[in-house]
Order: structure tokens, then C-alpha cells, then sequence
């Protein structure tokens, strides 16, 4: 984790001034960034930042970083250290909303005040390797007709032991099951971009529910959804934290049986009237 010491803000700032560009000009996309203020997501925010401004490439974009759940009297210097980096910061200490997953709230508090239609969502804890090319690719695919884009994922931060290795090499058998046997897509917060219409489409008739749902939501309304993976390119790939993922045998049984609960409890639910 890259540590606030470590981290050169004055170059940070420049760097993002050079990816927004003319604000006269409309962003080829917003990048919408939720960070739960408990934690350590307010540390790691910095190291996707950092990820996001190496960029270099034709197109502009602006950052939007909604920090959230922390008390009313007591915001997080964050606020004030992180908007010096000329981002778009937005605090809100209770985003969650009723009948609502939070997830939905804290990036919907995002999309309502993005400049650009087209939509890109990173975790606080993910990582860009690549951002270029993956940024790039966000943007090419919403541009030539994808409602949805989502990245192939993969892991750092994930403890070497043999029980883990397992339990990924079974969520991602799993997943290309599902993708290719079933057609159903598996795209997952943090690693998708969207055309802001269709999400808001979604939206609006409560379609959105869970992360795993976001895919055949597209897919019900008819839109086209694209996946990274099916491009060949290591370099679309977006890594996200393995650090809470407990190593064990139990643990791993557990997981997948809760997973499986899951995936067949959200996948058949139907959408609010």
C-alpha cells in the first residue's frame, strides 16, 4: 500500500490537471471512485489514483472520489488533502439509502454530478496496471456501442497457500461457466464501465440490486455488453485486493457454498415493479 509519505501530491496534481484537459471540453468519461472512509480504503484510494494519473493516452477524463460513512462532526482530512489534487471530492458521511445496497448509493452519488456519459467504476482498493490501455479500452468499447464493458480481474495481495489457489481456480472455472456455457455476464463492482443513459435506464426501474446482477440487467434490456477477457490482452486486466480473503479449507468451503446460495438468489430475483 503506498503510504501518504511516499506519495508526491504537487506532481499527483499536475498529472490529473493534464487528464482532465480543457474543462470546456465534455471528459470522454467521468471515473467514479467510492471510498468508505473506515478502514484502510482512504489509503488505498491513493494507490489507484497514482494508477489513474500514469496515464497517457488521446483521451480526458475526470475523477470523482465520493468518501463516505464517517460521523457528521468529524470528516476525514481526506476531503481536503485529496480535493488539492484537482479531483472531484464529495463527502458524504451516510450515503446508504433505504432498500438500497450502498454500493448502489455511493456511485449513483457520483453519477449525478459526472460531466460525461460514459461511466467508469474502480474499487478504492483495485489496482490499474495498465491504465492506458485498459482506460482506452473503457472508452473505445462505450464508444462503439457497448451499453456495458467489464474487465477481466485478478488478484494481488492474495497469501500464497494451496487452499486459496483452489478456491480462485474454482470462482474463476465457475465464472467462464457461467460466461460462456450460461451467457450470462460476470462483470463485478469495481472493474466495469457503463453508458450512463443505460445505467440510469436500470436505475430508474430498480433493475439494480447486486453487483452480479448488473450484467443480465444489460443483457434483459437488450444492450451489449463486452468482456476484456475476450480481447487476448493481459494488459485489460484490473487487479483487486485479496487481503481479506481468508486462507483455509473451511474458510474455502464456506465461501463457495455461500457463493453458490448467492448467485442462485440474486440471479432469479425478480425486479421491483
Amino acid at each position: 500500500m503506498l503510504l501518504k509519505n511516499e506519495i508526491d501530491f504537487d506532481h499527483l496534481r499536475l498529472q490529473f490537471l493534464q487528464l482532465r484537459g480543457d474543462l470546456a471540453v465534455t471528459p470522454s468519461a467521468s471515473i467514479i471512485i467510492p471510498v468508505n472512509a473506515q478502514g484502510d480504503d482512504l489509503e488505498y484510494a491513493l494507490q489507484i489514483l497514482a494508477d489513474i494519473a500514469r496515464y497517457r493516452g488521446k483521451h480526458s477524463f475526470e475523477v470523482i472520489l465520493n468518501i463516505n460513512n464517517y460521523p457528521t462532526d468529524t470528516p476525514p482530512p481526506e476531503l481536503e488533502s485529496y480535493g488539492n489534487l484537482g479531483i472531484r471530492v464529495i463527502g458524504i458521511p451516510n450515503v446508504k439509502r433505504p432498500d438500497e445496497k450502498v454500493w448502489i448509493s455511493a456511485r449513483m452519488a457520483g453519477v449525478k454530478i459526472a460531466a460525461s456519459g460514459n461511466l467508469i467504476f474502480p474499487d478504492a482498493d483495485e489496482r490499474i496496471a495498465n491504465p492506458t490501455e485498459m482506460l482506452d479500452w473503457f472508452v473505445e468499447q462505450l464508444n462503439g456501442g457497448a451499453q456495458l464493458a467489464y474487465a477481466r480481474v485478478t488478484y494481488y495481495d492474495l497469501a500464497d497457500t494451496l487452499s486459496l489457489q483452489v478456491r480462485i481456480m474454482i470462482h474463476r472455472l465457475a465464472n467462464t461457466f457461467k460466461r460462456i456455457i450460461l451467457g450470462i455476464p460476470t462483470a463485478r463492482g469495481g472493474s466495469y464501465a457503463f453508458q450512463r443513459s443505460t445505467l440510469l435506464q436500470l436505475y430508474e426501474k430498480r433493475m439494480l440490486y447486486d453487483d452480479i446482477n448488473v450484467g443480465p440487467a444489460v443483457k434483459s434490456i437488450g444492450g451489449k455488453v463486452v468482456y476484456s477477457g475476450a480481447f487476448g490482452s493481459d494488459k485489460l486486466t484490473i487487479l483487486t485486493s485479496g487481503r481479506k480473503i481468508e486462507s483455509g479449507w473451511l474458510p474455502m468451503i464456506n465461501y463457495l457454498r455461500w457463493r453458490w446460495e448467492y448467485n442462485f438468489r440474486v440471479l432469479r430475483r425478480k425486479p421491483k415493479s
